[in-house]
């Protein structure tokens, strides 16, 4: 049996000015942090040319999605099941679990419509949770996607990521980043510096695990400069479906997997939070047979 949901406040943090979705009839209300006497027409025009700064939400009744542009969705949350996972890739990612079953400390750089913080709070009650978000405005929309309050477990800090990273800290069992913005991965991360940063913030068993998604000749250097700060030890796994690959990473510079032993804790971690960890391992393990460039060639064919 799952932990109990954590308590939600009843009243937003902002209100929103709705109308009729005019991108597409399946989501059927859009959602803005607008007055409610604008003009919906100029701000429609402004989604579509890339202009608008502002995350928005729609949503159909059943399922609330985050958007920082029309074409892209950010974040999607069930409003009857608000801390399950719904994205392929947000599944991926906790597949920190495997090798960190009770982290102490995870950062997670990047809120958006929070699924990961919401489940990691939910489920991991003994571990600290720190978020960091650099737009306010998607802090400001917390309430709508049931996030939970700050407590003495659970934070969510409004600033840059990496220099948050790079900052001196207590060491961190899991580093998880899934930082993005309306162009795609957050700049500020994607580099050879923040990847330093990470690895020096990280405890001696510590795994980082990052989401890259859009165009792959945009990440595929940070992968190969992955793999020279984290001394060969990282993994990349595709997420099907959603065209994303993970990345994960290990501060250990003799990190060896028992895949037995795996594939064992993977069934035992499934019965327990009911996601798929057998066929993770099964990725994992198969990105282990392939060492040097030939993980990256496939990101360049």
């Amino acid at each position: 049996m799952g932990a109990p949901p954590p308590e939600r406040t009843a009243s937003p943090t902002v209100d929103l000015f709705t109308v009729t979705n005019p991108f597409n009839a399946d989501h059927g209300l859009l959602r803005m942090m607008e007055p409610s006497d604008v003009s919906p027409l100029p701000i429609v025009e402004s989604m579509l040319d890339g202009t608008y700064l502002k995350p928005y939400i729609f949503e159909d009744g059943q399922l609330r999605y985050l958007h920082f542009s029309p074409a892209y969705v950010q974040s999607v949350m069930r409003i009857g099941e608000p801390d399950a996972l719904d994205l392929r890739y947000t599944i991926k990612m906790m597949g920190f679990l495997l090798f960190q079953p009770r982290p102490a400390h995870i950062i997670l750089l990047g809120l958006g419509g929070g699924s990961l913080a919401k489940y990691c709070y939910r489920h991991l009650q003994k571990t600290q949770i720190s978020v960091v978000e650099i737009d306010p405005h998607v802090i400001a929309l917390r309430e709508h996607f049931m996030i939970p309050n700050d407590d003495d477990r659970f934070s969510v800090i409004c600033g840059d990521g990496a220099e948050y990273v790079a900052e001196p800290g207590d060491p961190v069992d899991v580093l998880l980043v899934d930082a993005f913005d309306a162009k795609g991965l957050a700049k500020s991360i994607a580099n050879r510096s923040f990847l330093h940063a990470a690895w020096n913030r990280l405890a001696p068993n510590g795994v980082f695990v990052m989401n890259l998604a859009g165009d792959k000749t945009h990440y595929t250097a940070l992968i190969a400069d992955a793999q020279t700060v984290f001394d060969q030890q990282t993994r990349v796994i595709p997420v099907s479906a959603d065209g994303n690959h993970i990345l994960f990473g290990f501060k250990n510079s003799r990190f060896e997997p028992n895949w037995r032993d795996l594939r064992s804790r993977a069934k035992e971690l499934r019965a327990q939070y009911q996601l798929d960890f057998p066929s993770l391992v099964q990725l994992l393990e198969r990105a282990s047979r392939h060492e040097g460039n030939y993980k990256l060639a496939k990101f360049t064919r």
